[in-house]
């Protein structure tokens, strides 16, 4: 048996990138998932990677409540139950700077990131109390989560993130009685389209080589997180809550920086994109 056998999972944004790597960790492990994107051509395509019988599909814009509050109407429908959400949809900002940025691609972050966590996390906090089950909320950190982790020319995205990290210990505490844990995962630097250099900026021209070798020096495979994500959703983290893992903590960090040389000359660095 599985770490999360028979177990439901919403997944949001999982049909790529770190998300849908996610949701197969989590149907490996016996879980039972909801994958999500905005686009249903997307959700389509994906359930095609997908062992059959353990994965549904639902078109879900997290940046809309009501879409949302239907995403947890629509699991419970279709799989009886709800154990498990990990909060993965998000998007980032066109690189630019402040005065040059695009005031509605600015909010759309916001939207997205953050209103788009709070509105699933206060719908499916709803069904754990109301049902009483032993619920699990999976928030995702990223650049600008830690203290000194800067942004520039990502402002929203930074800010969103770093949003969520107040955001999730707020929301923790407030249900520490309850048998609900809400927790915060960094998946660390992942080659996925959030941050692509096709079709750069000009702002993005001008640090592309500085850009290019801190991806090469720090992204990992969004294995590192599925991983973190498994534990999470487990029973490992039954009775815990304001929980924060990162798969780029210290020592990883230490670990990325010092290989990086001996990886560069034996032609080793990873470039596969997510």
């Amino acid at each position: 048996m599985g770490l999360l056998q028979d177990k439901v999972a919403i997944v949001t944004g999982s049909s790529k990138g770190i998300g849908k790597v996610i949701a197969l960790a989590f149907v490996n492990e016996g879980a039972k998932v909801i994958v999500t994107s905005s686009s249903q051509a997307n959700v389509d395509a994906a359930l095609k990677e997908f062992p059959p019988g353990r994965v549904k599909g639902i078109q879900c814009d997290v940046a809309d409540r009501q879409s949302v509050e239907r995403l947890i109407q629509q699991t419970v429908e279709a799989f009886g139950s709800l154990d498990i959400l990990v909060n993965n949809a998000g998007i980032s900002d066109p690189f630019y700077n402040i005065t040059d940025s695009d005031p509605d691609a600015w909010g759309r972050v916001v939207d997205t990131n953050l209103k788009g966590t709070y509105y699933a996390c206060r719908a499916a906090l709803a069904y754990f109390l109301e049902s009483g089950r032993t619920g699990k909320i999976i928030n995702m950190a990223g650049s600008g989560t830690d203290r000194g982790s800067n942004t520039p020319f990502i402002s929203a995205y930074g800010s969103t993130k770093a949003a969520l990290y107040r955001f999730t210990m707020a929301v923790a505490a407030e249900y520490k009685s309850s048998p609900v844990s809400v927790m915060l995962l960094h998946p660390g630097l992942v080659r996925t389209d959030i941050i692509s250099t096709v079709d750069p900026t000009p702002e993005m021209q001008k640090q592309l080589k500085t850009f290019e070798t801190i991806v090469d020096i720090f992204a990992q495979p969004p294995t590192v997180a599925a991983r973190m994500a498994v534990k999470l959703a487990s029973s490992w983290s039954d009775g815990k809550s304001g929980v924060y893992l990162s798969a780029l903590n210290g020592w990883r960090k230490k670990m990325l920086l010092f290989s990086w040389p001996l990886r560069k000359l034996l032609n080793r660095i990873d470039r596969t994109t997510y």
